[in-house]
């Protein structure tokens, strides 16, 4: 019933809200190979030409978001593809699968030139300036590999989930959050702990998010237990937590229904702004000088991810209602919004520019938006 247009005269007194909800479509271009959920998004970095998805049907394409013809298509994996990601110089993609193999291709030959199988896989990241890739599992452990030549190090954490990972951008040091709360802020050559947040500083559940500012020398970490922590990594201090206020943010851990889960965190590039998304449909801008909240940006639906424009103080969300919001958030009020998938939209990316938001949908579907502002 999702493609079939109620066009005729006759039927028009018969459409559902929901149904003309669903009709509203404002992408530009649509992605319809996958066959299942696509649960990952990533743009080439060099020049933003090319997305890659993954999904529930086990493969990873890479596609033209001009057109969405297929590049590549990643094929051989065991389980749903929940990573996926292109090299620093947009010459390799790598794909990751939940049962923990990883596989690297090379886009221009199309060949894949490098696998290797871990546990069960949580995250993908690829170095910033360098072919190495670090991913996190459940048993605790953090990967590093030189690809492809296959050079190996382990950062071995507690015996819990390495639930989020990111390489800050000076490319020496990495922040992995867990499933126990603690973070720890790794020395990727030396592969040892600089600091270990933990206890009463660190969250009293899960991690879902952690994210650095420009120069790394600020860390957001967000949880389950509701709360999102500012740390200062020269050394290892809390130096805030943001929390919404909500009783609900106080639920035990483990009991999603208690608890007001952090989604997605964020710094604005151009303005000292941080941005907490949270699965209740609430975005908060704190003001990062003050560390006081400066605007609740209200959704009607969980927020699954942030990303802030590169070059303006405009941070864009998804959300389990399928739309792209847009939100200014020096005024808190939402400056545009974007529907096209019929279900959930579980990951998205802003191109360079924030001329065009790439979707991926709980509708097997990935979608390209041209995302039009008055002051562009």
């Amino acid at each position: 019933m999702r493609d079939v247009r109620f066009e005729d005269d006759g039927d028009e007194g018969w459409e559902t809200e929901d149904e003309m909800e669903t009709e509203q479509d404002d992408s530009d271009v649509t992605f319809p190979k996958h066959t299942g959920s696509v649960f990952c998004v990533g743009l080439d970095p060099v020049t933003n030409s090319m997305a890659v998805t993954g999904g529930e049907d086990d493969k990873a394409y890479v596609w033209s978001i001009s057109d969405g013809e297929v590049i590549l298509e990643c094929t051989g994996h065991k389980d749903s593809v929940t990573c996926a990601g292109f090299s620093y110089d947009s010459k390799l993609v790598a794909s990751g699968d939940m049962n923990g193999l990883i596989k690297v291709w090379r886009v221009e030959t199309k060949e894949e030139i490098w696998s290797f199988e871990v546990g069960d896989l949580e995250w993908l990241e690829w170095h910033p300036c360098a072919p190495v890739l670090l991913v996190g599992t459940d048993d605790g452990n953090v990967w590093m590999w030189k690809v492809p030549d296959g050079d190996c190090k382990t950062f071995q954490g507690p015996s819990c989930r390495a639930t989020s990972g990111k390489i800050l951008p000076d490319g020496k040091r990495a922040v992995v959050g867990y499933e126990d709360g603690s973070v720890r802020l790794w020395d990727l050559k030396q592969g040892s702990a600089v600091h270990v947040i933990k206890g009463s500083d660190g969250h009293q559940g899960p991690l879902t998010c952690v994210e650095s500012n420009k120069d790394g020398s600020l860390v957001l970490t967000g949880s389950v237990d509701g709360q999102a922590k500012l740390i200062y990594t020269p050394t290892g201090k809390v130096l805030c937590v943001f929390s919404t206020g909500s009783s609900n943010a106080k639920g035990s851990v483990g009991d999603d229904n208690d608890s007001n889960s952090v989604e997605s965190v964020g710094f604005c590039k151009v303005l000292p702004l941080v941005a907490v998304a949270y699965l209740d449909g609430t975005l908060a801008i704190y003001d990062l000088s003050t560390h006081s909240l400066r605007h609740k940006c209200q959704h009607e639906a969980g927020i699954v991810h942030l990303q802030w424009e590169e070059s303006s103080s405009v941070v864009a969300t998804c959300t389990l209602d399928g739309a792209i919001r847009l939100w200014d958030a020096r005024s808190g009020s939402m400056v545009s919004e974007y529907r096209g998938h019929s279900g959930d939209i579980l990951d998205f990316t802003l191109n360079r520019e924030a001329s065009l938001a790439v979707t991926a949908g709980g509708d097997h579907k990935a979608k390209v938006f041209c995302l039009q502002r008055p002051d562009r």
